[in-house]
């Protein structure tokens, strides 16, 4: 009789590497703070482009960024994704700089629960019960959110909303992630020169140039924007899609310790509450993921 099959975990550093970078990405953007959110996410398009370069030619995918470039089909759907991604990033910064810690924390929390709608309505996936009760308990946080912190709620259902449609626009694209990040940089590049220009048309000139501390800061933003998805790539390769969801929550769970802690942001008691539903929603999700793998095994 064979043995059955065992969970993959060969890609568990790379996953923990990925959502870490991502966790502590606020305490970056500290660094980057004077400098407008519009500016910043221009820089770091034109800063991820070469490094995304760069690690495709290490992992010889060149040939694979050439042949999409060549594909009309691939090339719009990514110019789509190009977009979503460029709003989630400005959106995000914005909340940051903003000092809604909180709002964009409770967005990524969210986020899985709209991959699991989006999946349901556009690909003709289907709910278990379990499912459909996360769902609900997340409606509910939603809902309270509506009555005692609407100001706020535009940001986490953006970063939501963006960042699912931009996950299920890339997984109906035959592209991989490191040569699809490419081409979205390489597509935004010619409107973020653009912003870049404006701003150094100004008076106050452009953030980069300026500072020998920032300009290396903003250089870095190419950096923590190709890492953390070359290394999610390779975990998503190397391990079970269910057991990567469950890590998915470490990262909004140290941008949500963050708030608390080195930001000071305080805590709303709808927001409070919001987490509250999220949370049980996530537990029962996460029960839900847990126990058909462990009966599928």
């Amino acid at each position: 009789m064979n043995e059955a099959p065992r969970p993959k975990a060969d890609g568990l550093p790379q996953a923990l590497g990925a959502y870490f970078i991502w966790g502590f990405l606020p305490l970056y953007l500290i660094l980057v703070a004077a400098v407008p959110p519009v500016e910043f996410v221009a820089w770091r398009i034109v800063w991820t482009l070469p490094l995304c370069l760069a690690i495709a030619a290490y992992r010889r995918q060149i040939g694979e960024i050439v042949t999409a470039l060549r594909n009309p089909r691939v090339l719009g759907w990514l110019a789509v994704s190009a977009a979503l991604i460029a709003i989630n990033w400005l959106v995000y910064i914005w909340a940051i700089q903003a000092g809604e810690v909180f709002a964009a924390s409770l967005g990524y929390y969210i986020n899985p629960l709209v991959n699991v709608l989006l999946g349901t309505m556009l690909l003709g996936e289907r709910l278990t019960r379990r499912q459909w009760i996360a769902v609900g308990l997340a409606g509910i946080g939603i809902a309270i959110l509506l009555g005692g912190a609407l100001t706020t709620l535009w940001i986490s259902l953006t970063l939501a909303l963006s960042f699912g449609t931009y996950g299920l626009v890339r997984k109906r694209v035959p592209v991989g992630a490191l040569p699809g990040l490419t081409i979205e940089s390489i597509i935004l590049l010619v409107p973020a020169l653009g912003i870049v220009g404006w701003y150094a048309a100004t008076p106050a000139g452009p953030a980069f140039g300026q500072d020998l501390g920032l300009s290396a800061a903003i250089v870095l933003g190419g950096v923590v924007t190709a890492i953390p998805l070359w290394l999610f790539a390779e975990a998503a390769r190397r391990m079970d899609y269910s057991v990567l969801g469950f890590i998915q929550f470490l990262a909004p769970t140290i941008v949500f310790v963050l708030g608390l802690t080195v930001f000071g942001e305080p805590l709303l008691p709808a927001e409070l509450a919001s987490f509250v539903m999220i949370w049980a929603a996530i537990a029962v999700f996460v029960w839900d993921l847990w126990s058909r793998r462990s009966a599928a095994s």
